[in-house]
């Protein structure tokens, strides 16, 4: 996280976890259905984004620890990396399929 106090890491059993550095624990999101990939960040801290090998890419509340919105779809096969562009205001994905999304 942009304040070096939490970790974000994927899954193969379809959760984003959310880890604690100072307390030494962490809470799973659930919601992709397919092993999670590259976790990302907002600027701010306050969101995370996933893409998965369901082939979607979902925004997470960090202190909720739920899905904001709907899942984002255009990709055909897994999700390889996401990434907020470093306003914060798109994000950006690739996928196994050789295509690029920008995401508003």
């Amino acid at each position: 996280s942009p304040d070096n106090k939490r970790i974000a890491s994927g899954s193969e059993d379809s959760t984003v976890c959310i880890w604690d550095i100072e307390k030494h624990d962490h809470l799973s999101n659930e919601g992709h259905t397919a092993w999670v990939r590259s976790p990302s960040f907002h600027p701010d801290g306050k969101k995370i984004i996933s893409g998965s090998d369901d082939s979607t890419v979902r925004i997470w509340d960090v202190e909720k620890h739920k899905q904001i919105g709907q899942p984002l779809q255009g990709h055909h096969v897994w999700v390889q990396s996401v990434a907020f562009i470093p306003d914060g205001k798109k994000i950006i994905s690739r996928s196994k399929d050789n295509t690029v999304h920008f995401w508003n």
